[in-house]
């Protein structure tokens, strides 16, 4: 409630109060009481305003983790190397195992993500909870199978591996193109007009006021910093998240009465207004889901059917975790096998977490406010809203603005903003590095690196700019709506890519003709559905009854397993009639042959490029002083070698001569970085831990079947 309201209130009644007071008291005390009661007044003033001593420590502490994310950010940047591409791209493939897991987690749960997951949940049940336990199988298959034949092929981006893999340019531009199609108009736009909404709840923000502050304060860091201090911060945010949605959760279990009442209580959940002149909702649309505790529901009557949780599900976190560039960056950078195994545990544990965190509180909203979460008609949800389809969006925010105490808000809209800020650094310096590695060298192939470094950084600036600019255009739907929208899309988009993927990895028989047009034709197909679905195909609850059946019938999970099986065969059944890829290309690249010891012969050789120095334009130390200040803003400034070690000497010494193209190139594109060695006691360790993750995952799954 607004201050100025609540503050009328609480003086009218201090006045009532004291009135009555005034009229019992006699002629003789009246100069005595008008005294005693101007100084009652005051304390019941102070009584009702204390509130703003809590206000005051909720912003204390929003300052203090500003504050904070900024002093780690300075301190990354002035600690860290940030002049070459794998320092800026990979933090140096130095990463540990928690960092990695940590910056995975929250990379993944943006703001976005959290109140789709919520109002879904709100809506339909525990079944959502499939997207998020899905994610510990395909991590321990990026863990135990991708990285390792990423990190053997020395590659900064995934388009990079394609290149490599099929030695193609038109396969690694066009994955480009799509990544950051994908970032751009679905992640980025998603995370920016949910995060403008949530804070629009909670602080009354406009949409400008909230996209302005938040990239602002991105940029200070992210264009800066790199890789290093964006995964530096996620561990900040990482813990900031969990903490407050823990929080959140506690509170939300004690006002529904528990989680023995839950069941009873959101199958009575239904909102009181279900006419609207002479339209009335249909009862699926204002009724709980008799199956609102079951994951696994009727492959035809279900709103969430078993085979697409099974199947469809799967081919999406297939390409979100194994093929993505945001989340293989973080593998990518990790110091040994044995740190990226742990990074994909730990990430796998606290996506176990979910359900409790987020699920489950977004259906204990809709059993606390079912007026407001649940509404159905179309004036109502446009009163509480301003969305005509449904307010299930409101399921998050509403608990955190109704049930966490004044002075303890501060950390929980810490956690909100952690996850919006995590996920669009995670967007924008992914996005960076495929612009870079896989757009700017086909465009400058003689780029040095600080001409490299200082793209990607120009491009994070276009994307910011784009994102300011693009606010008024953006209209998401929210809620259920959100969850499905952002599933949707990857579901008419990303099957193809994750199809590419898999053969390239465990098939040597595929070759670039096939992987070219089977990416090519399941891109078309996907994206004749997205626009003819999202053109003909009404929500499920609208007034418009008119839906093309041929079109609209089809669940998207379901056209996310056609369109996965169709780009399989057509990858396969072009390849087997175009000549193979002799093996002396493909050692470390495919799974049969990642343990080869053969010198490969790269297919992309012809367009490998040579980084010939590390300035940018000149030679030599800048003489300006503004040019000094850039080059230390963006880690450019020149640096002491670090002394060689003897035994380093002797190995250099041994190695032989160093050739006359490797002396005058400075880094040469596509050096392996194959350190996949690991120590036999810690390969054990994460073996089991990813034992025992995979057995909780399905014991998981059983328990809420």
């Amino acid at each position: 409630m607004p201050c100025g309201k609540g503050g009328a209130k609480a003086q009218a009644k201090i006045k009532a109060v004291a009135a009555s007071i005034t009229a019992r008291r006699g002629h003789v005390w009246t100069s005595v009481g008008a005294m005693n009661l101007s100084r009652f007044e005051d304390a019941l003033h102070w009584g009702v305003m204390g509130s703003d001593v809590d206000n005051l420590l909720d912003i204390v502490l929003l300052v203090f983790y500003f504050l904070l994310v900024l002093g780690i950010g300075c301190w990354t940047m002035l600690s860290s190397n940030r002049g070459t591409v794998e320092d800026f791209f990979l933090a140096g493939r130095n990463l540990a195992w928690w960092s990695i897991g940590t910056s995975l987690f929250v990379s993944n749960v943006g703001i976005g993500h959290l109140v789709a997951l919520a109002g879904t949940a709100a809506t339909s049940g525990i079944a959502v909870v499939a997207v998020e336990w899905s994610a510990p199988f395909l991590l321990c298959v990026l863990g135990w199978i991708f990285s390792p034949i990423y990190v053997k092929a020395g590659v900064v981006t995934m388009p990079e591996y394609l290149r490599k893999r099929f030695g193609s340019r038109r396969i690694q531009f066009l994955l480009a193109i799509l990544y950051l199609f994908l970032y751009i108009f679905n992640r980025v736009s998603v995370e920016i007009s949910t995060g403008a909404m949530v804070m629009g709840v909670i602080f009354d923000w406009d949409v400008y006021q909230a996209t302005i502050f938040f990239l602002t304060f991105i940029s200070i860091y992210t264009i800066s910093g790199g890789f290093a201090t964006v995964i530096y911060i996620d561990a900040l945010h990482a813990g900031v998240v969990v903490l407050g949605s823990v929080l959140l959760m506690g509170f939300a279990f004690k006002e529904v009465g528990g989680y023995q009442e839950l069941p009873h209580a959101y199958l009575n959940a239904k909102p009181s207004i279900i006419h609207e002149g002479n339209w009335t909702a249909k009862p699926e649309c204002y009724l709980p889901r008799l199956d609102s505790f079951h994951i696994f529901r009727d492959h035809i009557t279900g709103d969430l059917p078993w085979p697409g949780i099974v199947f469809g599900i799967s081919i999406i976190s297939l390409y979100y975790w194994c093929t993505d560039q945001i989340s293989v960056q973080r593998c990518l950078a990790g110091k040994n096998m044995t740190h990226v195994k742990g990074g994909c545990v730990l990430c796998g544990c606290l996506k176990l977490l979910s359900m409790f965190s987020i699920v489950i509180p977004g259906m204990i909203s809709r059993v606390l406010y079912p007026e407001k979460v649940a509404c159905v008609t179309p004036s109502e949800c446009e009163k509480y809203c301003g969305d005509r389809t449904g307010c299930s969006s409101l399921a998050y925010p509403m608990l955190v603005r109704e049930l966490i105490p004044k002075g303890m808000q501060g950390l929980t809209l810490s956690a909100l903003w952690s996850s919006l800020i995590s996920s669009l650094t995670s967007s924008f310096t992914s996005a960076g590095a495929v612009f870079t590695m896989d757009i700017y060298t086909q465009i400058r192939p003689t780029a040095t690196e600080a001409e490299l470094m200082l793209s990607g950084r120009f491009f994070v600036i276009i994307l910011l700019a784009t994102a300011i600019i693009w606010v008024p255009m953006i209209k998401v739907k929210r809620g259920e709506q959100l969850f499905e929208f952002m599933q949707s899309v990857l579901s008419y988009l990303v099957p193809p890519i994750a199809a590419i993927f898999l053969l390239a990895i465990f098939s040597k028989r595929v070759t670039e003709q096939g992987a070219f047009w089977g990416l090519t034709g399941g891109l078309l197909i996907g994206s004749l559905r997205m626009v003819s679905a999202f053109v003909y195909c009404p929500q499920p609850c609208s007034t418009n009854k008119e839906s093309p059946m041929i079109i609209c019938d089809m669940h998207y999970l379901s056209f996310a397993i056609f369109l996965f099986v169709v780009s399989l065969f057509t990858v396969l059944g072009i390849s087997l009639f175009t000549d193979p890829i002799p093996d002396k290309h493909l050692y470390r690249l495919c799974w049969s042959l990642r343990n080869s010891q053969e010198e490969r012969e790269d297919l992309d050789a012809g367009v490998q490029r040579k980084r010939l120095g590390p300035n940018f334009f000149l030679s030599g130390e800048p003489q300006n002083c503004l040019l000094k200040a850039l080059d230390v803003w963006c880690g450019l400034e020149p640096k002491k070698s670090p002394k060689v070690a003897p035994e380093e000497v002797t190995v250099r010494t041994v190695s032989g001569p160093i050739s006359e193209e490797a002396e005058c190139s400075d880094v040469a594109e596509g050096t392996e970085h194959s350190d996949t060695s690991e120590r036999p006691y810690w390969r054990k360790v994460a073996n089991i831990s990813g034992f025992l993750l995979i057995v909780i995952t399905v014991v998981c799954h059983i328990f809420y079947y």
